[in-house]
């Protein structure tokens, strides 16, 4: 089986900012994840991104928030997109 993307998305919003990602189906897990998905999100508002979740080979499931990197712990892509969003809306409140 090749990868299979599940979805993408891009959205520019009224006030410039963009929310975009893409979400494969995998083989194989990427090392040193085990759950079997590849996954590119992000928000980018004034040309930065200001979140950010991904997960590459070697490095595994993580987070950029507001230019800082923090773990991420996968456990549904359901709950990804939430998490996700969730962390867009606490910045459009600030």
């Amino acid at each position: 089986m090749d990868a299979q993307k599940i979805t993408e998305h891009k959205n520019v919003e009224a006030d410039g900012s963009t929310i975009q990602f893409v979400i494969w189906k995998l083989p194989e897990p990427v090392p040193p994840t085990t759950h079997g998905f590849k996954y590119r999100m992000v928000y980018i508002r004034n040309r930065e991104r200001v979140v950010g979740f991904d997960n590459e080979r070697g490095k595994g499931d993580h987070m950029h928030l507001d230019g800082k990197e923090y773990p991420y712990q996968f456990t549904s892509l359901e709950q990804l997109i939430e998490d996700f969003m969730s962390e867009i809306e606490k910045r459009r409140q600030s």
